[in-house]
């Protein structure tokens, strides 16, 4: 198993954010995280990417404790969080070549060109962050995640700010990323979406799972809430 989640909850002070929680996640495998603000999703997010650590259980990427400063977490897992982050005075080109050098990906040039076009980016390749829309920012976001290589790719909410065209190119991505082999978890609010790409769904409420299982099922009920 390539994420193994075991009993993992999360509290901040008195406030419990995540109950007890179990999820397993293999390679070209896609689960998708349903759920209302506030419901867990984003605590599960962090903790399966090894950048929160839970107060019970454990989180294990291939056997291994799960941490975003492990070398092999770092070379293997590529997270777009629920925040947007960039330096700037480095243009969209540049925050790619950053990443893609630190991962030492070959032929960085031609990669970041492909992802910039991928991505719907070729024209603002030389922009500031601050020159770009938010929906642009997002692409970004998820461009410096495609430019290097991952097995485990976990994303919180990567629809948000994009337009209906733009989410469909996530979901083409998103199974593209699937054929490769690489696993998928993320949260999500669309519906359309997690049924087009995801194997399982998981819905959260107040911290604790309430369904998991087939997204045509999970999906209908998570929306009802």
């Amino acid at each position: 198993m390539l994420l193994q989640l075991d009993r993992v909850s999360r509290r901040y002070g008195v406030r419990t954010a995540l109950h007890p929680t179990d999820l397993a996640v293999d390679s070209g495998e896609c689960v998708a995280l349903l759920g209302h603000n506030g419901s867990g999703k984003s605590t599960l997010l962090r903790i399966a990417a090894g950048r929160d650590t839970p107060n019970t259980g454990t989180a294990r990427f291939e056997g291994r404790p799960m941490d975003e400063n492990d070398p092999v977490v770092r070379a293997r897992v590529a997270v777009v969080g629920d925040t947007t982050a960039y330096y700037p005075d480095l243009t969209v080109r540049e925050h790619l070549a950053l990443v893609a050098v630190a991962h030492g990906v070959d032929d960085p040039l031609s990669w970041i060109d492909h992802i910039l076009e991928l991505q719907h980016l070729t024209e603002h390749g030389d922009a500031l962050p601050a020159a770009l829309s938010s929906g642009q920012l997002q692409a970004m976001q998820l461009a410096a995640a495609l430019v290097r290589p991952r097995d485990l790719l976990i994303l919180d909410e990567p629809e948000q700010r994009l337009d209906p065209s733009a989410r469909h190119r996530l979901a083409e991505l998103l199974r593209g990323e699937l054929s490769d082999g690489v696993a998928v978890l993320f949260a999500t609010h669309h519906p359309e979406l997690a049924l087009s790409v995801a194997a399982r769904a998981v819905l959260l409420d107040e911290g604790a799972v309430l369904l998991s299982g087939d997204p045509q099922e999970v999906i209908p009920k998570a929306f009802l809430l």
